[in-house]
Protein backbone atom coordinates (compact mmCIF):
# COMPACT_ATOMS: atom_id res chain seq x y z
CA UNK A 1 0.00 0.00 0.00
CA UNK A 2 2.84 2.38 0.87
CA UNK A 3 4.59 1.63 -2.44
CA UNK A 4 1.39 2.36 -4.38
CA UNK A 5 0.95 5.70 -2.60
CA UNK A 6 4.57 6.64 -3.33
CA UNK A 7 4.14 5.73 -7.00
CA UNK A 8 0.95 7.83 -7.21
CA UNK A 9 2.74 10.82 -5.67
CA UNK A 10 5.75 10.47 -7.99
CA UNK A 11 3.51 10.34 -11.07
CA UNK A 12 1.67 13.48 -9.93
CA UNK A 13 4.96 15.20 -9.19
CA UNK A 14 6.20 14.73 -12.77
CA UNK A 15 3.91 17.64 -13.68
CA UNK A 16 4.66 19.40 -10.38
CA UNK A 17 0.96 19.29 -9.47
CA UNK A 18 0.10 19.53 -5.74
CA UNK A 19 -1.20 16.22 -4.36
CA UNK A 20 -4.42 16.09 -2.35
CA UNK A 21 -5.22 13.62 0.42
CA UNK A 22 -8.65 13.09 -1.14
CA UNK A 23 -7.02 11.90 -4.39
CA UNK A 24 -4.74 9.45 -2.57
CA UNK A 25 -7.72 8.00 -0.71
CA UNK A 26 -9.90 7.84 -3.81
CA UNK A 27 -7.38 6.34 -6.24
CA UNK A 28 -5.10 4.28 -3.99
CA UNK A 29 -6.30 3.55 -0.46
CA UNK A 30 -10.02 3.31 -1.29
CA UNK A 31 -11.68 1.22 1.43
CA UNK A 32 -8.49 1.36 3.50
CA UNK A 33 -8.83 5.10 4.12
CA UNK A 34 -8.64 4.54 7.89
CA UNK A 35 -4.92 3.70 7.66
CA UNK A 36 -4.09 6.96 5.80
CA UNK A 37 -2.22 8.65 8.71
CA UNK A 38 0.00 5.60 9.23
CA UNK A 39 0.70 5.18 5.50
CA UNK A 40 1.47 8.86 4.88
CA UNK A 41 3.89 8.92 7.86
CA UNK A 42 5.83 5.98 6.43
CA UNK A 43 5.72 7.44 2.91
CA UNK A 44 7.08 10.76 4.18
CA UNK A 45 9.87 9.00 6.10
CA UNK A 46 10.85 6.82 3.11
CA UNK A 47 10.92 9.75 0.67
CA UNK A 48 13.22 11.63 3.04
CA UNK A 49 15.59 8.81 4.00
CA UNK A 50 15.82 6.94 0.69
CA UNK A 51 15.28 9.58 -2.00
CA UNK A 52 16.28 12.83 -0.27
CA UNK A 53 12.82 14.22 -1.03
CA UNK A 54 10.49 15.97 1.38
CA UNK A 55 6.71 15.55 1.24
CA UNK A 56 5.59 18.98 2.43
CA UNK A 57 2.02 19.70 3.52
CA UNK A 58 1.28 23.19 2.18
CA UNK A 59 -2.40 23.24 3.15
CA UNK A 60 -3.14 21.59 6.51
CA UNK A 61 -6.88 22.26 6.28
CA UNK A 62 -7.40 20.47 2.95
CA UNK A 63 -4.30 18.23 3.27
CA UNK A 64 -2.48 19.26 0.11
CA UNK A 65 1.15 18.24 -0.43
CA UNK A 66 4.08 18.99 -2.73
CA UNK A 67 7.24 16.94 -3.16
CA UNK A 68 10.42 18.99 -2.93
CA UNK A 69 14.10 18.22 -3.39
CA UNK A 70 15.90 18.37 -0.04
CA UNK A 71 19.38 17.63 -1.29
CA UNK A 72 20.15 20.32 -3.85
CA UNK A 73 18.60 23.66 -4.80
CA UNK A 74 17.74 24.28 -8.43
CA UNK A 75 21.09 25.18 -10.06
CA UNK A 76 21.56 28.15 -12.37
CA UNK A 77 22.72 25.94 -15.23
CA UNK A 78 19.25 24.34 -15.37
CA UNK A 79 18.40 27.11 -17.86
CA UNK A 80 20.35 25.42 -20.64
CA UNK A 81 18.90 21.94 -20.11
CA UNK A 82 15.25 22.75 -19.37
CA UNK A 83 13.83 25.82 -21.17
CA UNK A 84 10.72 26.06 -18.95
CA UNK A 85 12.80 25.96 -15.79
CA UNK A 86 15.09 28.54 -17.36
CA UNK A 87 12.12 30.85 -17.98
CA UNK A 88 10.90 30.32 -14.42
CA UNK A 89 14.40 31.07 -13.11
CA UNK A 90 14.45 34.40 -14.99
CA UNK A 91 11.05 35.38 -13.54
CA UNK A 92 12.04 34.38 -10.00
CA UNK A 93 15.25 36.39 -10.30
CA UNK A 94 13.32 39.49 -11.42
CA UNK A 95 10.94 39.15 -8.46
CA UNK A 96 13.80 38.59 -6.02
CA UNK A 97 15.92 41.50 -7.23
CA UNK A 98 12.88 43.83 -7.19
CA UNK A 99 12.15 43.17 -3.52
CA UNK A 100 9.90 40.12 -3.56
CA UNK A 101 6.91 41.39 -5.52
CA UNK A 102 6.58 42.86 -9.03
CA UNK A 103 3.79 44.01 -11.27
CA UNK A 104 2.93 41.72 -14.16
CA UNK A 105 3.96 44.43 -16.65
CA UNK A 106 7.54 44.37 -15.28
CA UNK A 107 7.80 40.64 -15.95
CA UNK A 108 6.50 40.96 -19.52
CA UNK A 109 8.82 43.89 -20.26
CA UNK A 110 11.77 41.79 -19.08
CA UNK A 111 10.73 38.77 -21.14
CA UNK A 112 10.18 40.98 -24.19
CA UNK A 113 13.92 41.74 -24.14
CA UNK A 114 14.46 37.97 -24.38
CA UNK A 115 12.06 37.84 -27.36
CA UNK A 116 9.34 36.11 -25.35
CA UNK A 117 5.98 37.79 -26.02
CA UNK A 118 2.82 37.00 -24.05
CA UNK A 119 0.56 37.03 -27.11
CA UNK A 120 2.66 34.75 -29.31
CA UNK A 121 3.05 30.98 -29.55
CA UNK A 122 6.60 30.20 -28.49
CA UNK A 123 8.62 27.30 -29.91
CA UNK A 124 9.68 26.00 -26.46
CA UNK A 125 6.95 27.33 -24.17
CA UNK A 126 3.78 27.26 -26.28
CA UNK A 127 1.23 29.68 -24.80
CA UNK A 128 3.59 31.73 -22.62
CA UNK A 129 0.91 33.60 -20.67
CA UNK A 130 -0.86 30.35 -19.82
CA UNK A 131 2.43 28.73 -18.81
CA UNK A 132 3.36 31.57 -16.45
CA UNK A 133 -0.01 32.57 -14.98
CA UNK A 134 -1.56 29.07 -14.81
CA UNK A 135 0.99 26.23 -14.95
CA UNK A 136 3.71 27.85 -12.82
CA UNK A 137 1.02 29.02 -10.38
CA UNK A 138 -0.59 25.56 -10.18
CA UNK A 139 2.84 24.09 -9.48
CA UNK A 140 3.23 26.58 -6.59
CA UNK A 141 6.34 28.09 -8.19
CA UNK A 142 4.66 31.49 -8.56
CA UNK A 143 1.85 33.43 -6.92
CA UNK A 144 -0.24 35.55 -9.30
CA UNK A 145 -2.41 37.99 -7.37
CA UNK A 146 -4.78 40.73 -8.46
CA UNK A 147 -3.84 44.16 -7.12
CA UNK A 148 -6.87 45.57 -5.23
CA UNK A 149 -8.80 48.54 -6.60
CA UNK A 150 -7.23 48.48 -10.07
CA UNK A 151 -9.37 49.17 -13.11
CA UNK A 152 -8.61 47.68 -15.55
CA UNK A 153 -7.41 44.80 -13.34
CA UNK A 154 -3.65 44.59 -12.70
CA UNK A 155 -1.76 41.66 -11.22
CA UNK A 156 1.51 41.10 -9.42
CA UNK A 157 3.86 38.13 -9.06
CA UNK A 158 5.54 36.69 -5.97
CA UNK A 159 7.53 33.54 -5.30
CA UNK A 160 5.33 30.49 -4.70
CA UNK A 161 5.74 28.02 -1.84
CA UNK A 162 7.60 25.47 -3.97
CA UNK A 163 10.14 28.05 -5.16
CA UNK A 164 10.65 29.21 -1.57
CA UNK A 165 11.57 25.66 -0.56
CA UNK A 166 13.53 24.55 -3.63
CA UNK A 167 15.37 27.55 -5.04
CA UNK A 168 18.53 28.91 -3.40
CA UNK A 169 18.37 32.72 -3.21
CA UNK A 170 22.14 32.84 -2.80
CA UNK A 171 22.72 30.87 -6.02
CA UNK A 172 20.30 33.19 -7.75
CA UNK A 173 22.10 36.28 -6.45
CA UNK A 174 25.45 34.83 -7.56
CA UNK A 175 23.98 34.20 -11.01
CA UNK A 176 22.74 37.80 -11.32
CA UNK A 177 26.06 39.10 -9.99
CA UNK A 178 27.94 37.22 -12.71
CA UNK A 179 25.69 38.72 -15.38
CA UNK A 180 26.47 42.23 -14.10
CA UNK A 181 30.10 41.45 -13.25
CA UNK A 182 29.60 42.61 -9.66
CA UNK A 183 30.06 41.21 -6.19
CA UNK A 184 26.87 39.68 -4.65
CA UNK A 185 27.25 42.01 -1.65
CA UNK A 186 26.76 44.99 -3.99
CA UNK A 187 23.04 44.31 -3.54
CA UNK A 188 22.92 44.65 0.25
CA UNK A 189 19.16 44.05 0.65
CA UNK A 190 19.15 40.93 -1.51
CA UNK A 191 22.38 39.64 0.05
CA UNK A 192 20.87 40.03 3.51
CA UNK A 193 17.77 38.10 2.47
CA UNK A 194 19.83 35.39 0.72
CA UNK A 195 21.89 34.77 3.85
CA UNK A 196 18.93 34.94 6.25
CA UNK A 197 17.31 31.91 7.83
CA UNK A 198 14.14 30.21 6.51
CA UNK A 199 11.88 32.40 8.64
CA UNK A 200 13.06 35.46 6.72
CA UNK A 201 12.71 34.00 3.26
CA UNK A 202 9.15 35.01 2.33
CA UNK A 203 9.16 38.23 0.27
CA UNK A 204 7.72 41.25 2.01
CA UNK A 205 5.40 43.88 0.58
CA UNK A 206 7.41 46.77 -0.86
Amino acid sequence: MMAEVMQFILIKDQKKIPIKRAEIVKHVLKEHRHIYPKVIDRVTQTFEQVFGLKLLEIDTKNHVYILINKLEPVPADVCSTNPKMGLLFVILSVIFMKGGVVKESVVWNTLKKLRVEQGEKHEDFGDVKKLITEEFVRQKNLEYVRIPHTDPPEHEFRWGLRAEKEVSKMKMLQFVSQLHDQDPQSWSQQYKQATAGPSSQRPQNM
